[in-house]
């Protein structure tokens, strides 16, 4: 296989990097596969070994950097906005299908955390994507922060981003708040994604591939968060095949939710149990994933 950096814009003048995998020459048109990280994360966090999957496969795969992260442009530094994301899945497709390797009729999406979620909306909208992959994907914003947030917290929270909207409108930079914190050392520290296996997920992730991640995003990237509900769209999903992949113990993105959420989808679709949490996924459930991902394309892209 090869692999390739690359760079496009948005319609937005906005230009997004990241790397292009194609299989080995065969000579003929490709079907492509169009993926990005989640919540904060960068394409070195594993992303790559998928990608290596895919092509192995037979199948080209665009993997990008989210706007704001890594190699990537984009303002505010550090910040998530999943309508933006979605937008910039939109157009990553919209490259993708200008190549002249790639066949335009044959593009699936793959997404895992914050961006399986995005995948469920991109899937939902936009019928140029024949088929779709959702990995440990967030559901409803609302609800899974009301399983990360204590209820007594709720109050100064919204006062929080009160603040930082009147500081915004002052022409003050953003708030910044840490991505995950030690659940050892700060136990009380607040972070985007307060879970212990975040912490030590990132943390580790960061020291032995991605020394481009940071630990913080903006505070109005966590109310967006709270405000996104991608579950809507999964009814609207069909006749595009799905595949979910839910981590039987997920506490971040929990998987009871996933679980009612398929029961939403219709047919085609597909749903496989990974042990483990959340971040298992990447690594300890990596093979199972990862094949489930490539058979579920191959199924429908390669024929």
């Amino acid at each position: 296989m090869q692999r390739k950096d690359v760079e496009f814009k948005t319609e937005d003048d906005t230009t997004l990097r990241g790397w292009l995998y194609l299989p080995n020459d065969t000579g003929d048109v490709v079907p492509a596969i169009v993926m990005a990280h989640g919540y904060s994360a960068v394409k070195e966090m594993y992303l790559d070994k998928y990608g290596e999957v895919f092509a192995a496969a037979g199948m080209g795969v665009l993997i990008f950097d989210n706007r704001n992260f890594g190699s990537s442009d984009g303002e505010p530094r550090q910040e998530i906005d999943p309508w933006q994301q979605i937008r910039d899945y939109r157009d990553a497709i919209t490259y993708t299908i200008s190549l002249t390797m790639v066949d335009e009729s044959r593009i699936g999406v793959f997404g895992s955390s914050y961006s399986g979620g995005h995948v469920l909306v991109v899937a939902g909208i936009d019928k140029r994507v024949k088929c779709v992959v959702s990995q440990v994907p967030i559901i409803s914003g609302i609800e899974n922060a009301r399983r990360l947030i204590r209820s007594d917290l709720w109050d100064g929270l919204r006062g929080m981003f009160d603040d930082d909207r009147a500081a915004r409108y002052a022409g003050n930079k953003p708030q910044m708040v840490p991505v995950v914190s030690s659940p050892y050392e700060q136990p009380q520290a607040p972070a985007a994604l307060p879970t212990a296996d975040s912490w030590k997920w990132f943390r580790e992730t960061h020291d032995k591939l991605a020394p481009s991640w940071r630990n913080e995003v903006t505070l109005r990237s966590v109310e967006m968060f709270i405000e996104y509900e991608p579950a809507i769209y999964i009814p609207s999903i069909s006749p595009t095949p799905l595949l979910m992949l839910i981590a039987r113990d997920d506490v971040l993105t929990v998987s009871d939710l996933a679980f009612a959420a398929y029961d939403t989808a219709h047919e085609p679709k597909q749903l496989v149990v990974l042990n483990g949490g959340h971040f298992d996924a990447y690594i300890d459930s990596f093979d199972e994933s990862s094949s489930s991902a490539k058979d579920w394309f191959s199924q429908y892209l390669l024929g």
